[in-house]
């Protein structure tokens, strides 16, 4: 789904003569597409991003590092598009409110739905995307499931909370997302904040239906 929504709004932006560029994070920030436009750029973006492995290699991403070098990087005020599913140790909020006073950032938070609420599918095994750790749960357990969903909504209004007070806002975008929905939200989070005045507090705009687990 990120590789498809990068796409699609690269394009988007490069039809109106905007330039594009990317900095792509492994375990350390190893690609750096210098800002060009035109429609061979966007596919060789893409072709850059299709060769990126599927599964990150395991330990813990320091997106701090990400944006510590976007701050470095980039050195004219422009628009910023974060993507990354903000799992990281702490320390990237700071770096993430430095780059927001310099340009206008927003945070395209990917997550995976099970990841706020689990069916009941009895015996599964959990694999950590980060330390590669695996762990047996019984996701028949209703107890356990509760406990899951509210630990989830608690990490996720922290977040939220860390992205709003980084000044950025936010579009969700779920793997099981509608990539035509997606863009539609991002042209209202847009819309909103052109109304806004300088200075104002962000809006985030969360997606559509509403989730008991968010």
């Amino acid at each position: 789904m990120a590789r498809e929504f990068v796409g699609v709004l690269s394009r988007l932006l490069t039809r109106h003569g905007n330039r594009v560029g990317a900095l792509l994070y492994g375990t350390e920030v190893d690609t750096v597409i210098p800002a060009r436009a035109g429609r061979m750029h966007v596919l060789h973006l893409l072709s850059k991003l299709s060769q990126r492995p599927a599964e990150a290699a395991p330990g813990a991403t320091q997106l701090r590092d990400l944006l510590l070098a976007g701050q470095r990087m980039i050195k004219r005020r422009c628009t910023v598009f974060v993507v990354s599913d903000f799992i990281s140790p702490p320390g990237w909020e700071q770096a993430l409110g430095e780059l927001s006073r310099r340009h206008d950032v927003t945070a395209v938070r990917l997550y995976d739905p099970l990841e706020m609420e689990l069916p009941d599918l009895g015996m599964v095994t959990l694999r950590d995307a980060e330390t590669g750790e695996q762990l047996l749960v019984d996701t028949h357990d209703a107890g356990f499931r509760r406990r899951f969903a509210a630990a989830a909504q608690a990490r996720e209004a922290a977040l939220l909370d860390s992205l709003a007070a980084a000044g950025v806002d936010t579009l969700e975008l779920a793997t099981d997302d509608d990539l035509l929905d997606a863009i539609l939200r991002f042209a209202d989070l847009r819309r909103q904040r052109a109304r806004l005045a300088t200075g104002s507090t962000p809006s985030h705009l969360m997606r559509n239906e509403p989730r008991r687990a968010s």
